[in-house]
């Protein structure tokens, strides 16, 4: 073989060698790059459903201050009830002892 010819097949087999050499190295970032996509899809869909499971307790939260607001509101109600009658029974057992004062005269 001729020199020139010797020099361009050395030349061919390194640019070959740099070749598969980055060849290697794009496939090694390309799979890094699917691994990092990969996770960090999984802490979306983690936080989405933390997010998910967040919303669902500030809906039962809400549902039980509605009902803490409505037995609060019953309750108040059914003391003024109370206080009421409390109030006539007081009235009508002091009727009741001045009408046996009078009797007893």
């Amino acid at each position: 073989m001729e020199k020139p010819i010797v020099k361009l097949v050395i030349k061919d087999l390194i640019t070959g060698d740099e070749a598969k050499e980055t060849l290697t190295l794009t496939e090694t970032k390309i799979n890094l790059l699917e691994n990092k996509v990969n996770l960090k899809d999984s802490v979306i869909v983690s936080l989405e459903t933390k997010i998910g499971n967040f919303e669902s307790i500030m809906d039962n939260r809400s549902k039980q201050l509605s009902l803490s607001e409505e037995l609060s509101k019953r309750l108040q109600a059914d003391l003024k009830k109370q206080k009421l009658r409390t109030k006539l029974m007081g009235g009508a057992g002091i009727l009741v002892a001045v009408g046996v004062a009078i009797l007893v005269k």
